[in-house]
């Protein structure tokens, strides 16, 4: 569905473009001049990103609610004042919000989990191939010129104020798959600043310590289903220097709130009276209201949009593999890691902007390419991690919380073009995707899944992008905070674990300079073809800082698809789950166990299970629910099944064998 005036010759009036651009002027941070009302979004410098601010501050200033579909990077000042025109006269085919958001009666009750936090929840269990005991993003950076007398204080009193002002740092994950905030006054509520003193420590104990913490922080990250999501450290060095360490569940922070968070948590410890604008709503507001979004008619057409398409989505790239990803255990995720100058990165943004895509689809077309490089086929499945804030509420820009999703994008690339027009069809390919972005990737995931038969992940190669995220919040961190001194952001060390994912890569600026990242489980690729797909990625990205890298030819392989026999194995691939070595023959339930099973079954999926061999996901379960039911029966007494051994043989009957022979029954 697009979003499109109701005649091409259709225009608003004079005043509401002047505030169409007095909008845009805000957002870009520039004058209301250099905004001509038939100039692109896209043209003046803006981005998907920044139509999450633009959309809040239209609904705020003009009250109009748009939806992220009708705020495409395309469009004028002029074209967008005719879509708000027509929407408040109700007329055209607008796409309208489909929920009004509104705070809960009682903040302290649970909610739900949105569907990313439920892939993670999910993973956290061991219930997926790649998994980990936590999701989450670790980093430590560099702090000069410090207080040592006060920084500790300040920080601890600033991490107060925000988990205040900011409910979903104390937020829970309880064992059912939902989440709750605790109450200001729960003794367990509040993070707690953790501080290491090495300044008269030597420098071989100082890197021995260092490395001794970021191990700890990287590998045991903080989960919300057993206390605080947030891990933050101080580590105190000679010469009036620190690093200050944060691990943080990807349960609460997504990179969008990362941003929010750390802006907010230096202002306030800059300065003990510093207030924050107060918020409306939070985030629990937030996720319930959206647990009536498959309720509307808008979330239905998304749903159908996708839906019609899955059957011709490719395969994920067939990368080479060194291990089965469903045989390794990883405890960490590998890293790459490369930086384009501060010059060379304003070169590249102009240069994308005077062909007209966004940084993020012009970074998109670069992976894709070195993807297929390293694939050797042209025709594969992406998965993208989109900061999709549906402008719902005008403080929902300024929120932390986990509001990310998924968005599943097939990828087909033509025989020998130029680079100019892969980006050309990224940026309309993912404009597309991004116009249907009711239903997120989690949830088109797990229909695809059901469809080709798998429980694997089947799309475990993934593309971020957060560029852009600074200047949509209206400012990048400060370069100094009070008590904490110079914030050396260069100084950096990060690492990430994400369940189900082989292969990321995120883009980031920090300081005017583009960071590219590769976070990758080292246990099933071979170095020298990580290292080599890593290399292509950052020469494609450093040739488009000229206008030749552009218009040059694009040597890609000849095939367009991996051959099927080589689709399993040893490649980055998802084939269909094999039958179990004793397949359950179908008929009634046979002893109590199977009755038992049956019965929560049907209780919990809403329908009758009378075949013992009927499969959990067959009947509408997903992964979620599996783990809510395996978390009832160990409540119950029942029995402990692991996920992952549920998973082998998701049927009535399997689940019974399971529970009397103590198969995947955890010690």
């Amino acid at each position: 569905m697009t979003t499109t005036p109701a005649t091409a010759e259709a225009t608003a009036p004079a005043a509401l473009v002047d505030a169409v651009r007095a909008v845009w002027a805000d957002v870009l941070e520039t004058d209301v001049a250099s905004v001509p009302a038939e100039t692109a979004f896209l043209s003046l410098g803006g981005d998907s990103v920044l139509t999450v601010r633009m959309a809040a501050l239209i609904r705020k200033r003009l009250g109009v609610a748009l939806a992220l579909s009708d705020v495409r990077v395309e469009h004028t000042a002029a074209h967008l004042a005719v879509v708000i025109q027509e929407r408040s006269a109700g007329t055209g085919s607008l796409r309208p919000l489909p929920l009004e958001l509104t705070r809960r009666e009682d903040p302290e009750a649970p909610f739900p989990l949105l569907p990313l936090q439920q892939g993670y929840f999910v993973g956290q269990q061991g219930g997926w191939e790649l998994s980990y005991r936590s999701a989450h993003h670790y980093v430590d950076i560099g702090l000069l010129d410090i207080d040592p007398d006060e920084i500790g204080e300040a920080l601890q009193d600033a991490l107060e104020r925000l988990a205040e002002h900011q409910a979903v740092l104390r937020a829970r994950v309880l064992p059912d798959g939902q989440q709750k905030i605790l109450p200001l006054d729960d003794p367990e509520a509040m993070p707690r600043l953790r501080v290491t003193d090495l300044r008269a420590a030597g420098e071989d104990e100082i890197a021995s310590r260092l490395d001794a913490i970021r191990k700890e922080m990287s590998t045991e990250g903080p989960d919300p289903a057993h206390g605080c999501g947030l891990d933050m450290r101080l580590t105190l060095l000679p010469g009036r220097k620190a690093r200050l360490h944060s691990s943080t569940s990807l349960l609460i922070i997504d990179g969008w709130s990362s941003g929010v968070f750390y802006r907010d948590l230096f202002a306030l410890a800059s300065d003990y009276n510093a207030v924050l604008a107060p918020l409306e709503v939070d985030f629990g507001d937030y996720a319930t209201t959206l647990e009536g979004l498959p309720e509307t008619e808008q979330w239905r057409v998304d749903r159908d949009w996708w839906w019609e398409r899955l059957d011709d989505f490719p395969l994920p790239p067939a990368l080479p593999l060194t291990a089965d990803p469903a045989e390794v255990r990883p405890t960490l995720m590998g890293t790459r890691q490369a930086v384009l100058d501060a010059k060379r990165w304003a070169a590249l943004r102009e240069q994308c902007a005077r062909h007209g895509v966004t940084p993020s689809a012009a970074m998109f077309a670069a992976f894709s390419t070195a993807v297929a490089r390293a694939c050797g086929h042209r025709r594969f499945l992406l998965n993208t991690l989109q900061l999709n804030r549906l402008p719902l509420h005008p403080d929902v820009p300024r929120l932390v919380g986990a509001f990310s999703s998924t968005v599943l994008m097939p990828v087909a690339l033509p025989d020998s073009p130029v680079f100019a027009d892969l980006a050309a069809d990224a940026q309309r390919n993912l404009g597309e995707a991004l116009a249907h972005n009711l239903v997120t990737g989690v949830e088109v995931s797990r229909e695809l899944g059901r469809r080709r038969g798998t429980r694997r992940p089947v799309a475990p190669v993934v593309f971020q992008s957060t560029l852009g995220v600074d200047a949509a919040l209206g400012s990048e961190v400060p370069h100094s905070a009070g008590p904490l001194g110079t914030i050396d952001l260069r100084s950096h060390h990060q690492q990430l674990r994400t369940p189900q994912v082989a292969l990321e890569v995120r883009l980031f600026e920090l300081r005017d300079e583009l960071v590219v990242v590769f976070s990758l489980v080292e246990e099933i690729f071979a170095a020298p073809d990580v290292d080599r797909m890593f290399h292509d990625v950052m020469g494609i990205v450093t040739s488009l800082v000229d206008e030749d890298g552009w218009s040059a030819r694009v040597m890609l392989p000849e095939a367009l698809d991996a051959p099927e026999e080589e689709t399993g194995g040893g490649r980055l691939s998802v084939p269909a789950v094999p039958a179990p070595a004793t397949a359950d023959e179908a008929g009634a339930p046979r002893d109590g166990t199977e009755r038992e099973i049956a019965r929560r079954w049907a209780a919990l999926l809403g329908c009758s299970v009378e075949d013992r061999a009927t499969d959990f996901f067959g009947l509408g379960g997903d992964s979620l629910l599996a783990v809510r039911m395996l978390g009832a029966l160990a409540r119950d007494g029942v029995a402990q099944v692991t996920p992952r051994s549920f998973l082998e043989r998701p049927t009535v009957a399997g689940l019974a064998a399971a529970i009397r022979e103590g198969a995947g029954v955890r010690p």
